[in-house]
């Protein structure tokens, strides 16, 4: 049977071959022989050739035994054999790449495994094809996050272990573990579930200053009990923040890195209105002028409303104890391409099916302008379906199926990497949580 360029430039040898037999001294001039944990195949030298920088095209370069050391693990001279002592299933992947210069990842293997790997045998990561470098380059920017988690968070030991045993240097150990350790003990846990009754405090306060009422003598400018109790509770509840962010800043030994946090950012923006909107009601209060009439009173008025509508960021502050809301956030991060193309599918789909169904429906019956089945499209392709406007004629509805069915064909795709992504990034902050309680 003749053989392929593919088994030409290399091949593997079953182990029930005898390689003495038949072998001759002047072969090694035409082939080698690369023993990789065990597994050998043979390869022709025209092979290593086309690279010459790498692991196994310096061997041809070598003039004694020293110099075949330095590459290989051990030498067999009788066979031309040369012992690789790595991972034989890594190597199966080099060897596609010295066969028809195409790089793959291996699934089952890891990423910093794979990389040790091809730093090894000399082989540049740009040689990946575009399938697998994306993936590549993800695990690895996972794995740089969790280096930097770990390093972070033995930084800090190592400080806290060199710091001297002062009280000043107890207390602030103290208080470190009591903010932003829960689990390390009592005064971590009472301290988590206050953070967190008084969130739930906070929205349920918000909730209950929309109703009718007391909406009602906010336009009039009255303050009733109720009102006035419901801002007590808010005074408390932003009393409690202010004093937890003052801790947490306290605490930091970076106030910088600790101040560009997300969720510090968070708190920042949550807490503030509180006070914007003290200083905004005295002000208002204070240089009330006859000549600004009522423009100036709604201004004030919707900065206040917008103000407090920030309220709701505390909500939020649920992210710092709920290992949950960590990885939706870390997902989310970390699909931002996967997000990104749902948006694109849908925006294409709804700029082609918006028109299509107004066209259909203009001509068959009375209907709403582009702007309007646009958003039908949005409300129709996510599968929401209010209701508020529906294809009339037999032709729409047949454009609702379709961009019905298309919604959700395409609002599947990207779901499956989202899934996997979550499912890794809940398992690595779950094992980083389980190191930080065994430390």
């Amino acid at each position: 049977t003749l053989k392929g360029v593919f088994y030409q430039r290399a091949r593997l040898i079953h182990p029930q071959e005898d390689l003495l037999k038949g072998f001759h001294p002047d072969d090694r001039k035409h082939h080698i022989i690369i023993n990789v944990g065990g597994i050998k195949y043979l390869l022709p030298w025209t092979t290593l050739d086309e690279f010459p920088l790498t692991r196994l095209g310096q061997l041809k370069f070598c003039t004694n035994f020293d110099d075949i050391l330095n590459i290989c693990d051990d030498y067999d001279v009788t066979c031309n054999e040369f012992f690789f002592d790595r991972n034989p299933g890594a190597f199966r992947t080099i060897l596609t790449f010295l066969r028809v210069g195409k790089l793959r990842l291996l699934r089952e293997m890891c990423a910093l495994s794979f990389q040790e790997e091809l730093l090894y045998w000399g082989i540049e990561e740009d040689n990946l094809d575009w399938c697998c470098k994306r993936r590549y380059l993800q695990k690895m920017e996972e794995l740089t996050e969790i280096n930097e988690r770990e390093d972070d968070l033995l930084e800090n030991e190592t400080t806290g272990e060199t710091v001297e045993e002062t009280k000043i240097g107890l207390c602030m150990k103290k208080l470190q573990d009591m903010v932003e350790r829960p689990q390390s003990g009592l005064p971590g846990k009472v301290f988590a579930c206050l953070s967190v009754l008084f969130v739930t405090i906070t929205a349920v306060n918000l909730s209950i200053s929309t109703m009718p009422d007391l909406r009602e003598e906010e336009e009039k400018g009255e303050c009733s009990q109720m009102c006035y109790n419901i801002f007590i509770v808010e005074s408390v509840c932003v009393a409690w923040f202010s004093l937890e962010f003052l801790l947490r800043f306290i605490q930091a030994k970076s106030k910088f890195s600790f101040l560009r946090r997300p969720l510090t950012l968070i708190d920042i923006i949550a807490i503030l209105p509180y006070y914007i909107t003290l200083l905004v009601d005295t002000g208002s209060e204070g240089s009330k002028k006859p000549s600004s009439g009522n423009i100036y009173l709604d201004k004030v008025g919707l900065v206040l409303r917008i103000l407090r509508a920030l309220r709701i960021l505390y909500v939020m502050r649920l992210a710092r104890h709920s290992l949950g809301l960590q990885t939706l956030g870390l997902t989310a991060r970390r699909c931002t391409r996967e997000f990104g193309l749902l948006l694109l599918f849908l925006c294409v789909a709804i700029a082609l099916f918006a028109p299509l169904l107004y066209v259909i429906e203009n001509e068959m019956a009375d209907s709403q302008d582009i702007p309007a089945c646009y958003w039908w499209a949005v409300i129709t392709m996510t599968t929401v379906g209010y209701g508020d406007m529906v294809p009339r004629s037999i032709p729409g509805q047949v454009v609702a199926l379709s961009s019905i069915l298309s919604g959700i064909l395409l609002m599947a795709f990207p779901v499956t990497s989202i899934f996997h992504t979550f499912s890794r990034s809940y398992l690595e902050l779950k094992q980083e949580q389980e190191r930080i309680m065994y430390r």
